[in-house]
Formats: C-alpha cells, sequence, structure tokens
C-alpha cells in the first residue's frame, strides 16, 4: 500500500502516526511540510478527499497567536494562508489509496489502512 504523510518530526502526534504505518508494514512517503510545504492544489485535494474544509486543518491556538481571526477569512483565503504560513497547518494529514485524515488522535490512520 502506498501513503503519504505531511509530517512533522517534532510532532508526538505526527510520530506517532508514522509508527502506527510503520508497525502495519507501510514505509509512507514523508512529506517535511514545513520544509516543503503542500502548494494550493495539493491541499485542496487532500481536504477534498478528507471531507474536510480548510479551517478544519488550521492549528487554531497559533493562528489567534498571530493576531488571525480565522471567521474573518474565506476558505480561498484560508488556504493561502496555509500554504504561506504551513506552520499553521494541523498534523499529520495522511494520505492512501482509500483516503486522507487528519491523524489526531494518531489511531485515525487506521481508517485509511
Amino acid at each position: 500500500m502506498r501513503a503519504r504523510i505531511l509530517h512533522n518530526p517534532r510532532c508526538s502526534k505526527s510520530r506517532a502516526a508514522l509508527a502506527l504505518l510503520r508497525a502495519a508494514g507501510i514505509e509512507p512517503e514523508i512529506v517535511p511540510y514545513l520544509e516543503t510545504p503542500p502548494s494550493r492544489a495539493d491541499l485542496r485535494h487532500l481536504l477534498r478527499r478528507a471531507g474536510l474544509a480548510p479551517r478544519d486543518v488550521v492549528r487554531a491556538k497559533d493562528a489567534r497567536a498571530l493576531g488571525l481571526d480565522l471567521s474573518a477569512l474565506s476558505d480561498e483565503e484560508i488556504l493561502d494562508l496555509l500554504v504561506r504560513e504551513p506552520r499553521l497547518l494541523e498534523r499529520p494529514l495522511v494520505e492512501t489509496e482509500k483516503g486522507v485524515v487528519l491523524a489526531r488522535p494518531p489511531e485515525r490512520v487506521r481508517e485509511v489502512l
């Protein structure tokens, strides 16, 4: 099975999701999204497959710390924000041919295995 994880090695949830993939015998494509942010098109693709809106994957606490009011932003503006500021992207996002999940908690990875 092919898999891809938008991964932050400093995040315990991201490390746990990666460990669950590996325990299932899957070595995923690891995308260090802080270093190589996903494109707007890639984010749109992942969110559509996950059934999520852009605001569903924003780290709200971090957005507030930057003085951002998400309620005042459209989905398109939030997508632009996530491309510009990938640290605001909630993690990890895991994609397989079965779908995409925001693996919080990490055990949600099993939904796409």
